[in-house]
This record gives structure tokens, C-alpha cells and sequence, in this order.
């Protein structure tokens, strides 16, 4: 990745000034600097990993950045190819916060269509879920505080059965993300988080 289109330590630098700072008044006086800093390699990061998450699945062809929002959050999302961007699609994300960044994939607040799909693949292929959890990924998420209705409380994956998102994530340090191979990293992640990736698409009958 050329030099220009790595995220620097201003970049954390301005974050951390916008944490103190989350006002329109001061993001519109500094918004050249978000543009430069922030924007900006985000973007070229998206254009540099796009195109390599299709070695993990050609389903995955591209991505978008997040619109900005008062939590200051800012992140890149990747969605399946089937997602026509939906930020509730599976996919693939990565979160830029001071002292918080990480990549992460799977589901996040699905609708309960697609939350129900996701519970009958649990519940009737034991064994492809079984596959996802000895990958040792850790599966975050939203829990109800009882079992869904019509599942059998005795299933062996009922905790599983109870989420109501299906999230695993890879943390970096900040220094990692200013890194020149972060690109590379990012990738890996991803790749170490595929099964359940695959695990979320093929709930949902989309290719993998």
C-alpha cells in the first residue's frame, strides 16, 4: 500500500480530539482535516481490500465507508454481494476508534426473517455449527434471557440459540493499524473469521 494511504498517527490524533470535541461546530471548523486524515485513506483502504476479500469468496467484491454519526465512530463495511450494502447483511467490518479498533464479521441486528434462518441452521445442523465453534471463534452478540420460542431449551447450542446478533471480532492495537501491512492483517482476520462468514450465508441460501 503506498505511503500516503496508510492511517497515521494523526489520524488517531484527531479522533481523540473529536471524542473531546463531538460537536458540529468544531467538526465543520476541522472538517479539512477529517477529509485528509480520515476519509480519505479510509477510502483508499476500501479500494486496496475490496478487491483481495475475494480470496476468501468471490462473493465479497467491494465495500463502503459508514456515514458519520454522532458516536464517532468509523468504520469500513464489506457486505456479501447479495447484501446490496445493507449494514445488517452478512459481512465483513472494520472499526477505527482510539484504543478500540478492531475487524469483525457476521450479523449484526438482523431482521427476524433472517435472525429465524440463522436459528434453524443452528438448531438442525448441530454439526456445521459444531465446525464454527472449534474454530475457537468467540460469538458475541445480543442474548434473549430465555430460549426463542419453539426451540427446545435442552438443545445443546440453546446459549447459541438465544443471540439475536451473530458477531465474532479480531482486535488490533492502534499501532498495528498505522502499520504499513495493516492491509495485510486485515485480510487474515477475515480469513480466520470466514467459517462463520460461510456458516451466515449458507443459513441464509446465499452462495458462498
Amino acid at each position: 500500500m503506498p505511503p500516503d494511504s496508510r492511517f497515521s498517527a494523526e489520524l488517531f490524533e484527531f479522533l481523540r480530539a473529536l471524542r473531546k470535541n463531538n460537536n458540529r461546530e468544531w467538526f465543520l471548523e476541522n472538517k479539512a482535516r477529517y477529509e485528509s486524515l480520515v476519509r480519505e485513506p479510509l477510502l483508499r483502504f476500501i479500494v486496496e481490500v475490496g478487491p483481495r476479500l475475494r480470496m476468501i469468496s468471490r462473493h465479497f467484491q467491494g465495500g463502503s465507508m459508514f456515514r458519520i454519526y454522532r458516536d464517532i465512530r468509523f468504520a469500513a463495511h464489506f457486505p456479501h454481494g447479495a447484501g446490496d450494502r445493507d449494514v445488517h447483511a452478512p459481512g465483513f467490518y472494520l472499526h477505527l476508534e482510539p484504543d478500540h479498533c478492531f475487524a469483525a464479521a457476521g450479523l449484526w441486528h438482523p431482521d427476524a426473517t433472517t435472525l429465524e434462518r440463522v436459528r434453524e441452521r443452528i438448531a438442525h445442523r448441530p454439526s456445521a455449527w459444531r465446525a464454527v465453534l472449534r474454530r475457537r471463534l468467540p460469538i458475541e452478540g445480543e442474548r434473549l434471557s430465555r430460549p426463542p420460542r419453539g426451540y427446545d431449551p435442552t438443545h445443546p447450542y440453546i446459549e447459541d440459540l438465544k443471540l439475536k446478533d451473530f458477531i465474532t471480532r479480531v482486535a488490533f492495537s492502534d499501532a498495528a493499524v498505522r502499520s504499513p501491512g495493516f492491509p495485510r492483517a486485515f485480510v487474515r482476520a477475515c480469513t480466520t473469521m470466514s467459517p462463520l462468514m460461510a456458516f451466515l450465508t449458507r443459513a441464509l441460501n446465499l452462495a458462498w
